[in-house]
C-alpha cells in the first residue's frame, strides 16, 4: 500500500513538474504583466477605467478593511492547527483572497461589466484587428481606440457565475494546508481565471460550446499560466480594480496574437515565446 501512495506521489510530482515547464514555455503568463505596461502606455485605454474609479475603490476598500477586521483574527486562529507560526501569513493570504472574490463579484456585477468589455474591445482596434470587434459591436469613424467603439451588438462577458463562486469556496479549504495548499488554492483559481479572461474573445468569434471547450482544452496549461498571474495581481488591496482592466488588456493582447498569427503550439506568438524562453 505505502508503494503505491508513493507511485501516485511521484506521478503526479511529474505531472506538476511537466504543465510546470509547459506553462514557462508558453510565455502566456508574460500577457498580463504586458498588459500592464500597454495600458499605462495607451491614454486613451484609461477612460473606461476612470468614469469608475471612485466607486470601484471605495466599494475595494471597504470590503477589504471589513474582510480583515471581521475575518481575519479568527481565520488566523483556526489555521494555527495545521500552519503554526505560518498562520499569519497564510491568513492574510486567505482574507486577501476572498476580499479580492468578493470584490470581482460585485464590481463585475454592479460596477465594472461594461467599463471591462470596452477595455478589451479598444485594445483590440488598437492592435488593428477591427474585424473581430465588428462581429460584436458597431464600430465608429475618428477618434481614438476607444472613442471608436460603438452600440453593443453581441453580448459582452458573461457575468459572474454562481458555478465559480460554488468552486472557489469548494477550494477555500486548501489554505488550511501549509504551503502547499496555497499554491494549489492559487493554480486551480488560474485555471478558472485563465479561460474567463478570453469570454469576450470567444463571444466575438461566434464560436458554440464544444468550439470553446476544444480551444482551451488544447491552450489549457497557457491559460491556467495566465490564469495564476492574473489572480495574484488581482489579489492586491485596493490595486485590484487596476489590475482588472489591465488583466483585460493582457487578455485582448492575447487574443490579437491569435488573431494575427502566427502563434506557437501554445497560442502565444513567437516573440512573447523567445521573452519566456529568456527568462528560463
Amino acid at each position: 500500500m505505502e508503494g503505491k501512495v508513493k507511485k501516485v506521489a511521484v506521478e503526479e510530482a511529474e505531472k506538476i513538474k511537466s504543465m510546470t515547464v509547459q506553462a514557462a514555455r508558453s510565455g502566456a503568463y508574460l500577457y498580463p504583466l504586458r498588459g500592464i505596461y500597454y495600458f499605462v502606455s495607451h491614454r486613451a485605454l484609461w477612460k473606461p477605467l476612470t468614469s469608475k474609479l471612485l466607486p470601484s475603490l471605495g466599494l475595494g476598500t471597504a470590503i477589504t478593511v471589513g474582510m480583515f477586521v471581521f475575518t481575519y483574527v479568527p481565520q488566523a486562529a483556526l489555521m494555527a492547527f495545521t500552519q503554526g507560526p505560518l498562520a499569519a501569513v497564510g491568513a492574510a493570504v486567505l482574507v486577501l483572497s476572498e476580499s479580492s472574490e468578493l470584490f470581482t463579484l460585485a464590481s463585475k456585477t454592479f460596477l465594472i461589466q461594461d467599463a471591462l468589455v470596452d477595455t478589451f474591445d479598444a485594445t483590440l482596434v488598437n492592435k488593428n484587428t477591427t474585424d473581430l470587434v465588428s462581429s460584436g459591436r458597431q464600430i465608429q469613424s475618428g477618434g481614438d481606440s476607444v472613442a471608436k467603439l460603438g452600440r453593443m451588438i453581441k453580448q459582452p462577458f458573461a457575468k459572474y457565475s454562481p458555478s465559480a463562486l460554488i468552486r472557489y469556496l469548494m477550494y477555500l479549504p486548501l489554505n488550511f494546508i501549509p504551503v502547499v495548499g496555497t499554491i494549489m488554492f492559487v493554480l486551480l483559481q488560474g485555471r478558472r481565471v485563465g479561460p474567463a479572461a478570453h469570454t469576450r474573445y470567444y463571444q466575438l468569434k461566434g464560436w458554440n460550446s464544444s468550439q470553446r471547450e476544444k480551444h482551451i482544452e488544447e491552450y489549457q496549461v497557457a491559460y491556467t499560466s495566465f490564469g495564476v498571474v492574473a489572480t495574484l495581481l488581482e489579489m492586491v488591496p485596493i490595486a485590484s480594480i487596476l489590475f482588472s482592466f489591465t488583466n483585460a488588456v493582457g487578455a485582448a493582447l492575447w487574443a490579437a496574437d491569435m488573431e494575427k498569427g502566427p502563434v506557437t503550439e501554445h497560442g502565444t506568438s513567437p516573440q512573447l515565446r523567445e521573452q519566456a524562453k529568456k527568462a528560463e
